[in-house]
């Protein structure tokens, strides 16, 4: 079986999105169905990158991924970094439209078995030369603009399948025109956690705090423009205060992370318990969650939060055997429950987080059993098992 996965991204990228592409590229790419191997393309759009980035010299090592696939670059005018406020939708355009129509001639002539994207506009197009049966849609949202919905309801209609990341955006999907469906979280590269340091071989690889109590996040602090909840964490930490509490924020980007900073020096805050790596390499994030003490997934209730995203951060918190903080969202619930796997929290309230900090800090015993089931849960949300899954479904379709 031949399958295309095509992304329009730059590669390597700082965005959580570039992780879950490429796990899951290797999770097809080791697929055994009736005996059949899988053979996996990577299409990523050769496009400008940031400094960062491109000191990256080895895309497998960067994501911890076995080099089992392809990775082909197409050519596309990229001009995003030289305009800017409105004029960046243009660029943006620009580069997706010339993405697309080299994609198109280079796979015109190509054929495969399935045709794999999580974007509506490259599927649409592949839908006027290429069987509609292979063509599988993963949506990761549910588009709300009126040329976005358009695109998104044409494309569900015109695929075979359509694989979502929360059982409400299948739902929505379906009442959208999507026809054969399934659900399917993210979920973790369990190779990634089977050799964990313990928290104190951790802290001192990290040179830590060996006697602080820790808590983490890692990911990016913002999305499409919406905080991930790390201002509300902080002023939980602030309400129980003078208790020693410190903070590790992993990921990025850099302004936000300084204005967090800030925030947490303006509340009083011991400066040197505000911990920030920046982004790493994603074979160094299970020891940065080794280190803490407590893993926290704050997120505010929004739309886009509370039922159509499934954080590739809660399933690793959940692998690394540390106790959970999470807000109360549907789309969570469909994973943890609270006081079973996790602590549940109110979104967007700082009291209700103190209150759960407060028992976790308090409670050694609480957090081991917290940590425990959560590790003895995530076994079912494992990539490979997710591809498999997928597979079969569009065989199926």
């Amino acid at each position: 079986m031949k399958l295309a996965y095509l992304a329009n991204i730059r590669l390597p990228t700082e965005k959580a999105h570039g992780l879950q592409i490429t796990q899951m590229c290797e999770a097809f790419a080791q697929t055994r169905l009736d005996n059949e191997s899988v053979d996996v393309t990577l299409y990523v759009a050769r496009r400008v990158n940031t400094p960062q980035m491109n000191a990256v010299r080895d895309i497998w090592v960067f994501y911890g991924v076995e080099r089992v696939f392809t990775i082909r670059r197409i050519a596309c005018l990229d001009i995003y970094g030289l305009l800017h406020g409105r004029a960046e939708r243009l660029a943006f355009a620009i580069q997706s439209l010339s993405y697309l129509a080299m994609l198109c001639v280079s796979l015109i002539f190509q054929q495969a078995d399935v045709y794999y994207s999580r974007d509506p506009l490259t599927l649409l197009a592949l839908s006027f030369f290429k069987p509609r049966r292979a063509l599988c849609y993963e949506a990761h949202q549910l588009v709300q603009s009126r040329i976005g919905k358009r695109l998104q309801s044409l494309c569900v209609r015109r695929v075979g399948t359509v694989v979502a990341i929360t059982g409400t955006l299948a739902e929505r999907l379906r009442e959208r025109g999507a026809r054969h469906s399934l659900i399917a979280h993210d979920g973790i590269r369990a190779a990634r956690f089977d050799h964990l340091p313990t928290q104190i071989d951790a802290r001192r690889e990290l040179e830590l705090p060996a006697d602080s109590f820790i808590v983490g996040y890692v990911g990016r602090l913002h999305t499409m423009g919406m905080s991930k909840g790390i201002n509300t964490l902080i002023e939980a930490i602030c309400l129980l205060a003078p208790e020693p509490i410190s903070l590790c924020l992993v990921g990025g980007p850099d302004p936000e992370a300084m204005q967090l900073r800030d925030q947490w020096t303006a509340s009083g805050l011991d400066a040197q318990r505000f911990i920030y790596a920046g982004a790493v390499a994603a074979d160094r994030v299970p020891i940065y969650l080794s280190a803490c003490d407590v893993l926290a997934m704050p997120l505010p209730w929004t739309d886009h939060f509370a039922y159509y995203t499934s954080s590739l951060k809660l399933f690793e918190y959940m692998a690394a055997r540390r106790a959970l903080l999470v807000t109360d969202l549907p789309s969570v619930v469909e994973v943890v429950q609270d006081d079973h796997s996790a602590l549940l929290t109110k979104p967007g309230d700082a009291a209700s987080m103190a209150d759960g900090l407060r028992r976790l800090k308090a409670d050694p015993a609480l957090c081991e059993r917290l940590a425990a089931q959560a590790q003895a849960d995530v076994h079912e949300y494992q990539w490979s098992r997710r591809a498999a899954n997928i597979l079969q479904a569009i065989i199926n379709a």
